[in-house]
């Protein structure tokens, strides 16, 4: 029987769930997924745990706070100047505590993300963590096929 294994072509059901147990995202009611294992679809430690799994595994398995994500730190929670979000997007946006605001990585080759926290005069902070950063998330895989 095939096995999973560093750089596996695999096809799966998963489904990521939060620490209140509630559907991060599941693929199980849908297609599955398709992934090369080490080309950064999953976090490391997730793919770390598929490693040696025989193909038609179904299993659940649990990940310690912060984990899969890693720790919240205090270090990406940054103020931004409206005057850069202006430079960066679009100077007539308007700005709420919970809204997903998407930048350019600094070399314009990808983008992340940010989540309002507070909004100030002349300045909005924004939080960077991972939303499950420091959190206990469960994961549960169903490996159809490996190549």
């Amino acid at each position: 029987m095939t096995t999973v294994q560093p750089g596996s072509f695999l096809t799966l059901h998963y489904r990521l769930a939060g620490p209140d147990g509630a559907d991060v995202v599941t693929t199980f009611a849908d297609h599955p997924a398709t992934l090369t294992l080490g080309s950064g679809q999953l976090s490391p430690a997730i793919e770390a745990r598929l490693i040696g799994l025989a193909e038609g595994t179904r299993t659940t398995f649990a990940l310690a706070p912060g984990e899969a994500f890693g720790e919240r730190s205090p270090d990406m929670v940054q103020r931004l100047s409206r005057q850069v979000l202006r430079e960066l997007g679009d100077p007539e946006a308007e700005y709420h505590v919970g809204d997903v605001v998407d930048f350019p990585t600094p070399d314009n080759t990808g983008r992340f993300a940010g989540v309002v926290r507070a909004v100030g005069e002349g300045w909005l902070e924004f939080d960077f963590n991972h939303p499950l950063a420091g959190q206990p998330v469960s994961f549960e895989v169903q490996i159809i096929g490996v190549l």
